[in-house]
């Protein structure tokens, strides 16, 4: 049988298109199966955006120190989407007011409840705010202090101190405070009198000393490496 020169064109034609099909989706593929950081946006005035480069600079870190497979940049996140369902991770912090809706409120809750993970760092001035919501998450449970001895200090670097100070602030000690759930998995991670996450920012931002930014990403790592694991 005679193979025409229009069906090899045809052929050719649907093995390229075949094969294109297979790059992309094992493309796809490798890309959801990256962790992504998602940071919240949120109302109230408060600079939620603050430091873009933090994200980067901490995943970049995780890549380069850890086996995690870490997405290069972040995604920002409104609470009231179902898209924070797609990030075991979500990031906030800022400098003044956070205002959550009823509908933010009662899909956060839900999402803490199903095994997601909510890092806030206090960029200094956010604290009675951030625990004005937290309250309204869950009105039946506390902010409690992490001793020294918790995993989240040990789990990947070795913090016999508990957190490193970052940044002066009000010249307080460095507080790691948490809400768990009923089976003792840390939900929320609350960082106070530290600012951690401005140490993750390009060195030029907040000119801090290598040592300070050494320690800040070393503590980010074991966020990341404890919201992942438990």
């Amino acid at each position: 049988m005679e193979i025409t020169r229009y069906k090899l064109y045809k052929w050719s034609a649907h093995f390229i298109i075949a094969f294109t099909i297979i790059i992309f989706a094992y493309s796809y593929a490798d890309e959801i199966d990256k962790v992504t950081i998602a940071r919240v946006k949120y109302d109230g005035g408060g600079d939620w955006y603050n430091d873009p480069s933090i994200i980067p600079n901490l995943c970049k870190e995780i890549k380069n120190r850890t086996n995690i497979d870490v997405a290069d940049d972040q995604e920002i996140v409104g609470l009231e989407s179902n898209k924070i369902f797609d990030y075991p991770f979500l990031f906030l912090t800022g400098h003044g007011n956070i205002e959550l809706k009823q509908e933010e409120i009662n899909n956060l809750r839900d999402y803490l409840l199903k095994g997601g993970f909510l890092y806030a760092d206090d960029d200094y001035g956010m604290d009675k705010y951030f625990r004005t919501e937290i309250k309204r998450v869950f009105p039946g449970k506390e902010l409690k202090e992490l001793p020294f001895s918790h995993n989240l200090f040990h789990c990947y670097y070795d913090f016999p101190d508990g957190l490193p100070k970052i940044h002066k602030h009000d010249g307080k000690r460095p507080q790691a405070f948490a809400i768990f759930d009923d089976f003792g998995r840390i939900m929320i991670l609350y960082t106070y009198e530290t600012n951690i996450s401005d140490g993750w920012a390009s060195p030029e931002v907040h000119k801090d000393p290598e040592e300070i930014r050494e320690q800040a990403f070393k503590m980010g790592i074991n966020i990341c490496y404890y919201a992942l694991t438990h």
